[in-house]
């Protein structure tokens, strides 16, 4: 069996009584103090991530935006300096490589954050499809990456920083170079909670250090260390696609939901590009939707949909959500089981119980 690759804050986990699993190869904590309490302490109060086993790949060079235009379904010409933009990369047929962020340092200076399981096909990906005057580089083992979200983190990450005015960050932009208590990083905010926060990136041997004096900094605050199995529950919630579920090879953009990162419009002829405008005019033949059930039962990942004796999708992902106490789910189902209030049955044991098919995001955050 293959060694679990892990993180640089692996030995902060133990210090927090951080359970860890096996996560796509890695050994990440699924929980600290339980599901249940993280997800709640996100919500109401702060949270504080690891979540370093995040890819990032530099894309630099004087063609690097042709290149990205191509490569990237959003419209990269539309990011400023110091902006961040949600995006997919996409196959021929329109299928999901996946979902990252695009930040903009500078003119043909680009920082890609991708999913974690996705690291090495996505830079083979974009090495397959290079073109002069680029230059890749993964530097995804040199960086740390810690999340801080919830409605506390703004005051929290103040703390520690007296150079940077962090209200100046605006949601899905960015700063380099802020001084937190010592350690230089690139501060974003953005993250995968339904909540304010920030992305916060450094080197590698930076990141137990900068755990540390976050947690420190947030006791005030009730801040708590977060796992993966409550930054599912979180995302869920808010409708944040997870790629493997919402998002695959066999799931395009438009599918799944986030044709808004999808700008047919542009100018540049990106991968995909024909499928997916097709999909945008006529509609996808499926579509990602949530599912809340009638009869009792937990939909999760796989499980089948039917109307009547039609099997007509699957869950992607479903849970009982922690913050609405309601058994829901994220289904893709043909196109015409997808309007609102629609009645279909989950199978699950064996048995197809009752659900309905109802709006998302299942939870909004409280307008400040």
């Amino acid at each position: 069996m293959a060694e679990l690759k892990r993180t640089s804050l692996h030995e902060v986990y133990k210090e927090n009584g951080g359970k860890t699993i096996d996560f796509g190869g890695w050994e990440l904590p699924v929980q600290f103090s339980g599901i249940k309490d993280e997800h709640e302490a996100v919500r109401t109060k702060v949270g504080l991530f690891d979540v370093s086993h995040m890819g990032e790949i530099e894309v630099k060079g004087p063609e690097s935006i042709a290149f990205l235009q191509r490569m990237l379904t959003n419209d990269v010409l539309k990011l400023k300096a110091g902006g961040a933009q949600y995006t997919a990369m996409c196959y021929e047929n329109g299928g999901t490589v996946d979902d990252l962020i695009v930040y903009k340092k500078s003119e043909g200076d680009y920082l890609l954050v991708v999913n974690a399981a996705n690291i090495d096909k996505d830079f083979n990906w974009l090495q397959t499809n290079l073109v002069e005057d680029v230059e890749l580089v993964n530097i995804s083992s040199d960086i740390s990456q810690l999340a801080l979200q919830g409605p506390a983190a703004e005051k929290v990450l103040q703390k520690l920083t007296e150079n940077t005015d962090l209200s100046e960050i605006k949601f899905f932009t960015f700063e380099e170079n802020v001084d937190l208590a010592g350690i230089t990083a690139l501060v974003s905010r953005t993250g995968y909670t339904g909540e304010d926060g920030f992305e916060i990136y450094c080197k590698s041997e930076d990141g137990p250090v900068l755990w540390r004096k976050l947690l420190e900094a947030g006791k005030e605050e009730g801040i708590q260390p977060i796992g993966l199995g409550a930054r599912d529950t979180l995302r869920f919630e808010a409708n944040l696609a997870l790629y493997g579920q919402e998002l695959s090879p066999d799931i395009t953009p438009i599918e799944a939901g986030i044709g808004f990162a999808v700008k047919t419009d542009k100018e540049a002829d990106f991968i995909g590009k024909a499928v997916l405008s097709e999909q945008k005019e006529k509609g996808a033949p499926r579509k990602i939707v949530g599912i809340e059930m009638v009869d009792r039962g937990i939909p999760r990942h796989g499980y089948p949909v039917y109307a009547g004796d039609e099997l007509i999708g699957e869950i992607t992902t479903g849970t009982q959500s922690p913050t609405l106490k309601k058994n829901i789910g994220l289904a893709i189902l043909n196109k015409g089981y997808t309007e609102l209030g629609t009645e279909v049955e989950v199978e699950i044991r064996s048995k197809r119980l009752k659900a309905q098919v109802v709006a998302t995001p299942f939870y909004k955050r409280p307008k400040q």
